[in-house]
């Protein structure tokens, strides 16, 4: 079951502004630069997918979550955008595109290896020769979730016609199977009303994420810890892919 962050309108309204455009964002605009079609798995909002249809691609936009997407078709350039509610199951009636992104952590969404795996076999076959697929994943060697406390991760937001809401983490907890669960609690101060939502992401090794490529038919993998283009470190954040 998605988590009600993606679902209930109340919290999505509240998404860009938790999560704006940054150096991510500059990355893979810089990455689908002169490129002629280009597929968003996982658009959401539809952030990153207006940007690049202002760019000149041809974009579409994939998310299974319907209140994401109908704040994605009202931004500046959605009329540029393909739309299309499902999951990775569409590409397969797409004409093929030179780039498939899942940006904003999309990758750690599916838990089970199986359907990962049959995302990762999805955007391959949805490349033309010689395309490019690129995603992201929190380095777990890291271990991110630790300071996803609510002393850590408190923080205050302001959002147009909605007002101030105090936003913080909370309850993070790691399995065996490397699939961290937390909460992420909302605060409106107009109400009062204090929301929850749930979540699990799963934190795969760059080693896992190589196999799992591999398996998906990717040949020639292009790594990178951070924004800037650095090599991958113990100490990394990021790990970040780019796969033909």
């Amino acid at each position: 079951m998605p988590s009600t962050l993606y679902t209930d309108p109340r919290l999505v309204a509240l998404y860009d502004t938790l999560n704006p455009a940054a150096a991510d964002t500059a990355f893979y605009l810089a990455l689908a630069a002169g490129k002629d079609r280009v597929i968003d798995i996982g658009c959401g909002t539809g952030l990153l997918t207006c940007e690049l249809a202002a760019q000149g691609a041809h974009v579409i936009g994939i998310d299974p979550a319907p209140a994401m997407l109908k704040v994605a078709r009202k931004r500046p350039h959605a009329d540029r955008v393909d739309w299309i509610e499902g999951d990775a199951r569409a590409l397969t009636v797409l004409s093929p595109a030179d780039l498939v992104l899942m940006t904003g952590h999309v990758a750690q969404v599916f838990i089970d290896d199986s359907v990962f795996l049959e995302t990762l076999r999805a955007a391959r076959h949805a490349l033309r020769t010689g395309g490019r697929l690129a995603f992201e994943s929190r380095n777990p060697a890291v271990r991110a979730w630790e300071a996803w406390t609510p002393s850590s991760s408190r923080r205050k937001i302001t959002v147009d016609g909605i007002g101030e809401v105090e936003v913080w983490l909370a309850d993070a907890a790691e399995s065996p199977q490397s699939v961290v669960r937390f909460t992420t609690h909302y605060k409106f101060r107009a109400s009062g009303n204090e929301l929850i939502s749930q979540s699990a992401l799963r934190f795969r090794s760059q080693d896992e994420l190589a196999t799992l490529l591999d398996q998906a038919g990717f040949g020639k993998l292009e790594w990178f810890g951070d924004w800037d283009k650095t090599a991958v470190r113990a100490d990394s954040r990021e790990l970040i892919v780019i796969a033909r």
